[in-house]
């Protein structure tokens, strides 16, 4: 690492401005602590804006406001995610959060006994680090989408915004997840349409009807995904590797739905060849586009710690165990169902914010005391922070 970069010391750095960090700041400050937030974009929300132009939030506006302040608007909208960026813009702001926009981190690793954030030629350093963003980093295609002719149109879930990018022609929306359900709807209404994956499941009512809104919504997300499916519960701890594995069931559009508008539901997509995509029963598509909701990788090979596992950081609850000081939230299922929601993340994030300010109350009196005992030992945290390690 070149020494001769300027840094700048935290207490704490959160890493990543969206949903999570912004309520694990939220009680950070309510805590008294000090910090700073690190975010890639231009603006606070962007991650939301950056999204396909029709979508809207899967659950009533009641669910998705963070602590501290509401959405605005009646309380059973579904709000475009344009409105979600600018409420959390304006929650920032109003809130006074020291979000440093424009900030990419592209390495973490540590500094004696805290850590160090490089950003191109930026460097932080700080006793605590919070990774606020979900898992959702990097688009994942499979390899044989190289094979696929080059003047079909190949986009990623990601990148995708709405069918004007789309030639004229058939369309294989290949992920019969929440994504490729969703974008299947909209694509169906312009082109014939494949949605191929396997059968996810689907919540079983209309969330958006007056029985879903009133009484089956708040069974569902406030009840089961919020409070049964934990890391706590039984049913919880079994159901969790396979939400990580194979995410969670159709949410919005029913798979009847689709069929009515036309879309042809067929099995995986398994290769090419002669340049189109060909299904697992060996049938090829004579499609003009394939728009692929595969998923992403994790996108956390910039944290350069013992700390990445197979599928997801290694952690309790957020809380990083091998790595004193190094916390997460956003992840999916971090701690029941609904973590990855709005709704979800703010109870994980002031969990870990107490988490935060505790060890960070510990270092300092610690401090004060090796302090007061003329402790000169070299080998201390070159801020005067011994190595704590909280329990969750």
């Amino acid at each position: 690492m070149n020494t001769d970069i300027s840094s700048e010391h935290f207490e704490t750095i959160i890493i990543g401005g969206g949903q999570a960090g912004l309520a694990t700041a939220y009680h950070l400050k309510r805590l008294g602590r000090s910090f700073v937030i690190l975010d890639a974009s231009e603006r606070v929300g962007d991650a939301w804006r950056n999204r396909w132009d029709s979508l809207r939030l899967f659950s009533p506006a009641k669910y998705d406001g963070l602590d501290g302040k509401s959405v605005p608007g009646p309380r059973h909208d579904f709000i475009t995610k344009d409105q979600m960026a600018d409420y959390l813009e304006s929650y920032a702001q109003e809130l006074q959060l020291p979000v440093r926009s424009g900030v990419h981190v592209d390495r973490l690793t540590k500094h004696g006994a805290g850590f160090e954030v490089s950003a191109g030629g930026r460097r932080f350093t700080s006793d605590q680090v919070v990774v606020a963003m979900g898992k959702n980093q990097s688009p994942k295609v499979p390899s044989f989408a190289t094979r696929i002719a080059p003047e079909i149109v190949q986009l990623h879930s990601m990148e995708y915004r709405s069918p004007a990018q789309l030639k004229p022609g058939g369309v294989l929306l290949v992920g019969a997840g929440n994504s490729g359900a969703e974008i299947a709807k909209e694509v169906a209404h312009h082109h014939p349409t494949w949605l191929s994956g396997r059968n996810v499941g689907e919540i079983p009512f209309r969330v958006g009807s007056f029985l879903g809104l009133n009484l089956l919504a708040p069974l569902v997300v406030g009840g089961l995904f919020h409070r049964v499916l934990t890391v706590r519960t039984p049913i919880g701890r079994r159901a969790r590797p396979k939400v990580l594995r194979e995410g969670g069931p159709l949410i919005r559009v029913k798979r009847k739905e689709l069929k009515g508008l036309g879309v042809k539901l067929v099995g995986r997509t398994a290769g090419a060849e002669n340049g189109k995509p060909v299904l697992d029963d060996g049938q090829i598509l004579d499609v003009a586009n394939v728009i692929w909701c595969t998923g992403f990788h994790a996108g956390f090979s910039w944290i350069d710690l013992p700390v990445l596992g197979d599928v997801e950081p290694i952690h309790y609850r957020g809380v990083a165990q091998d790595v004193p000081g190094l916390y997460f939230v956003g992840l999916e299922f971090q701690y029941s169902l609904s973590s990855e929601m709005v709704y979800g993340v703010g109870r994980d994030a002031k969990y870990i914010a107490e988490r935060v300010a505790e060890r960070a109350r510990q270092i300092t009196s610690k401090a004060l005391q090796e302090g007061e005992a003329g402790d000169d030992d070299p080998s201390r945290h070159p801020h005067g922070a011994p190595v704590l390690t909280i329990q969750p």
